[in-house]
C-alpha cells in the first residue's frame, strides 16, 4: 500500500538543494530515488511540485507520497548471520570485516542485503520504492561491527528519523597510527566530497558538519587503541578525522598510506584491513519506546593486531 508522509522545515538552507536535504533526512533513500520521487510528482511542497534544485524554506510543507515498492533485483543468498537481536520490527547484528553492504558492480552476491533477503524473507522494507531489506544506516565494507536492519517501513523511517536527529549512541573503536597528543578530545571539522578524488572525502570549509570525540584506552609508541562516538554520521567521518589528527587507522590505503607504510616498516605488522570496528549502537524502539544498546565483540583479526602492537 501507498504510504504518505509529510513534515514542515524548520530552517531555512539556502544553499542546500531538496535532493540533498531529503537525502539527510532519508539517509536510507538514494540521492537518485529521491529525484525520480520529485520528477514522478511523489514529493510536493506546499501542495506544488517542485524541481530536485529547489532550496528548502523554514515553514514550507514537505509531503512524500512513498511508491508501492518494486521486486528486489539483489537475489537471497542463505549467509550465516551474527544476529545481536531480532524480533518482528527490526534486527540487531554484527557484520563482518569484508562483508559488502549493498550489491554493486563486483559485489552482486555475497553482500548482506542478499543475506538479509533470504533471512528476512517476507518482511523487508519499501522505501524509495524498491523492496529490500532496510539498511538505516551502513558501515564500509572492511568495518566490522554492529548495524541495525528495519524490517517494515513504519520501523525503517522511524529509526531514520533518530539518525537523522541525532538520537542514536554510535561507538566505535580504531586502532590508529601514532597516538593523539592527547589522552581524550573532540575534532569539529566539516566534510564533503574530495574536490579532485571523486572516491575520496575531506575537510573542506563549506562541507556538511561534523563531530566526533575519542579516547585513548590504550597506546604503544606505535600506535594506540582509540574508542570513538559518532556525534554526526557523514560518510568516512572517523578516517577523514582521524587522518586530519595525524593518526590514520591502521590497515587505512586511502587515507593513511605512508604513516602505515612506516608502522608496518616498524613493526613487522601487516594489517588485512582498516581497523575499525562499530562496537556498540543504542536507540530507542520505535514501537516499544524502550532504550536499547547492543555490543558487538571485537573481531579476531582486531585482536590480533592489538596483540602485535603491543595494545593487549
Amino acid at each position: 500500500m501507498t504510504r504518505e508522509q509529510s513534515f514542515v522545515v524548520e530552517s531555512s538552507f539556502p544553499r542546500r538543494r531538496l535532493d540533498a536535504f531529503l537525502r539527510e533526512r532519508f539517509p536510507e533513500v538514494s540521492r537518485g530515488a529521491l529525484q525520480r520521487l520529485l520528477q514522478q510528482g511523489h514529493i510536493l511542497v506546499d501542495n506544488k511540485t517542485v524541481k530536485a534544485s529547489h532550496q528548502p524554506r523554514a515553514g514550507q510543507t514537505i509531503s512524500i507520497r512513498w511508491p508501492d515498492a518494486e521486486p528486489p533485483a539483489a537475489q537471497p543468498e542463505v549467509i550465516s548471520l551474527d544476529i545481536l537481536f531480532e524480533d518482528a520490527d527490526l534486527l540487531v547484528l554484527n557484520k563482518p570485516p569484508g562483508m559488502v553492504v549493498h550489491p554493486a558492480p563486483g559485489h552482486w552476491a555475497g553482500t548482506l542485503v542478499n543475506a538479509l533477503l533470504a533471512h528476512c524473507a517476507g518482511q523487508l522494507s519499501g522505501v524509495g520504492g524498491i523492496a529490500r531489506p532496510g539498511i538505516v544506516h551502513r558501515l564500509d565494507k572492511d568495518t566490522s561491527g554492529c548495524m541495525v536492519v528495519a524490517k517494515n517501513d513504519k520501523t525503517h523511517l522511524a529509526l531514520s528519523a533518530q539518525f537523522a536527529n541525532r538520537e542514536t549512541q554510535k561507538i566505535y573503536e580504531a586502532i590508529v597510527c601514532g597516538s593523539p597528543p592527547q589522552l581524550a578530545g573532540e575534532i569539529v571539522a566539516a566534510i564533503s566530497r574530495h574536490p579532485t578524488q571523486r572516491k575520496r572525502m575531506a575537510i573542506t570549509a563549506n562541507g556538511r558538519s561534523a563531530r566526533t570525540t575519542y579516547k585513548v584506552l590504550r597506546r604503544s609508541p606505535q600506535a594506540a587503541l582509540l574508542q570513538l562516538r559518532l556525534h554526526t554520521g557523514r560518510t568516512h567521518q572517523i578516517r577523514v578525522h582521524l587522518q586530519s589528527l595525524g593518526c590514520p587507522v591502521v590497515g587505512d590505503a586511502v587515507y593513511g598510506s605512508r604513516p602505515n607504510k612506516r608502522l608496518r616498516e616498524s613493526t613487522g605488522y601487516t594489517a588485512p584491513r582498516q581497523l575499525l570496528h562499530a562496537a556498540s549502537i543504542g536507540f530507542t524502539h520505535p514501537k516499544s519506546g524502550k532504550p536499547l544498546a547492543f555490543t558487538a565483540p571485537q573481531p579476531a583479526d582486531f585482536t590480533v593486531a592489538l596483540r602485535h602492537l603491543r595494545l593487549e
